[in-house]
C-alpha cells in the first residue's frame, strides 16, 4: 500500500459521511471512506476474541479490497457488522482450499486485490491460508502482511516466561505416542515453547509435557481477550494435576512452556553419572525419562546412552 493511501485515512477524519457507493467502515459512530488497495494478497490479522482489537488499516483493506476471503462467513460477518462494513465474502477454508484458492490466485493474476482473514488472529499461523500465501509468493504475486492480534504472542505476554527467544509449535499430535515424540524433539530448544491445544485434550497434553519437559514453569492461557480470559501459571506437573481434576474445560487455549535450564551445563560425564544413579533403581526407559527432567536433553539420546551403560555394566 502506498504512503498516500496510508495518510489519506487521517485526512478524512471528521470530514462527513462517505459518498454513496464508496466502501466505508464505521468507528464509534463515525463513518470513514475506505481506500482501494493496490493489487496483491493482503494477509489481514483480525481479533482473537475482543472485536475492538482491530487496526484501522485492517478495516480499510477489509472494506475496500476487490475480494474478501474468509474461513467462516458467519464469523467474519460479526466483525463486518460491528464496523458497519457491507460486502460480499468468499469462503476459503481447508475443505475448499484447492478450488477456492485457484479462483483467488486467478483474481490476483488479473490485477485484483484480495484480503484474506481467518476466523481469529493472523492468517497463515496454523491456518489454511498458508497454502494461498505460499502459492502467491511462488507465482511472484505481491503479498502484504497487515499485522494485528496474534494468540501465541498474546499468551507469551501474559505468561511471564522469557520472551527473548521463543518457538511456536502449533497443535501437538492427538495421539499420546506421537505427542510425546513431538515434545522430545523440542526438549533442547533454547527458548519458550508455545502450543495451541484443544480443550478436550489439554489435561492429557499437560501430563505428557510434564513427563517430557519435567517441572518447567509454564502457563495455560484460556479465552484470551474474551470475557472469561483465564491464565493459569505454575510448574508443568502442577498444571497437569489441576486440569486433570477439572470436569470440563472450554475455550481456546495456548500453552507456554519455559525454556530448559542451562542444559549445556550437563557434559557427557555428568549425564553418565546421572544415568548410572538412576539405572541402579529403575529400567533404562524410566531412567531416561527421569534424566530428561534433570538434564533437559532429548529422551531418545538419553535412552540410547542408558542402554549402552546397562550393557557395559
Amino acid at each position: 500500500m502506498s504512503d498516500e493511501q496510508d495518510d489519506s485515512i487521517e485526512e478524512d477524519t471528521g470530514t462527513g459521511p462517505p459518498e454513496p457507493g464508496v466502501p466505508a467502515f464505521t468507528l464509534r459512530g463515525t463513518a470513514f471512506s475506505a481506500h482501494k488497495p493496490e493489487p496483491g494478497l493482503y494477509l489481514v490479522a483480525t481479533p482473537i476474541g475482543n472485536l475492538s482489537d482491530i487496526t484501522v488499516r485492517a478495516l480499510d483493506i477489509i472494506a475496500s479490497a476487490d475480494r474478501l476471503a474468509c474461513e467462516d462467513t458467519r464469523v467474519t460477518a460479526k466483525l463486518l457488522a460491528r464496523y458497519g462494513i457491507r460486502r460480499r465474502m468468499t469462503p476459503y477454508h481447508e475443505h475448499n482450499a484447492k478450488e477456492a484458492g485457484e479462483a483467488l490466485l486467478a483474481d490476483l493474476e488479473a490485477g485484483l486485490s484480495v484480503a484474506l482473514v481467518s476466523d481469529a488472529g493472523t492468517p497463515m499461523v496454523s491456518d489454511p491460508g498458508f497454502r494461498l500465501g505460499e502459492e502467491a509468493i511462488a507465482r511472484g504475486l505481491p503479498v502484504y502482511p497487515i499485522p494485528g492480534a496474534s494468540a501465541p504472542l498474546a499468551a507469551l505476554l501474559a505468561s511471564g516466561l522469557p520472551s527473548d527467544a521463543f518457538f511456536f509449535a502449533g497443535f501437538p499430535p492427538a495421539k499420546e505416542t506421537a505427542r510425546r515424540q513431538r515434545f522430545e524433539t523440542l526438549v533442547r530448544v533454547p527458548g519458550t515453547l508455545l502450543f495451541f491445544e484443544a480443550p478436550h485434550r489439554i489435561a492429557e497434553s499437560l501430563t505428557d509435557m510434564a513427563a517430557v519437559f519435567g517441572p518447567r514453569p509454564a502457563a495455560v492461557c484460556r479465552e484470551l481477550t474474551k470475557a472469561y480470559e483465564t491464565i493459569y501459571r505454575g510448574p508443568l506437573p502442577d498444571l497437569a494435576a489441576r486440569f486433570e481434576a477439572m470436569e470440563r474445560v472450554r475455550g481456546e487455549i495456548v500453552v507456554c512452556v519455559g525454556p530448559p535450564s542451562a542444559p549445556e551445563d550437563s557434559g557427557p560425564a555428568d549425564v553418565d553419572a546421572i544415568l548410572r544413579g538412576l539405572l541402579a533403581e529403575m529400567k533404562p526407559a524410566k531412567a531416561a525419562q527421569e534424566a530428561v527432567k534433570l538434564t533437559g536433553l532429548a529422551r531418545r539420546d538419553l535412552y540410547q546412552r542408558a542402554l549402552q551403560l546397562k550393557s557395559g555394566d
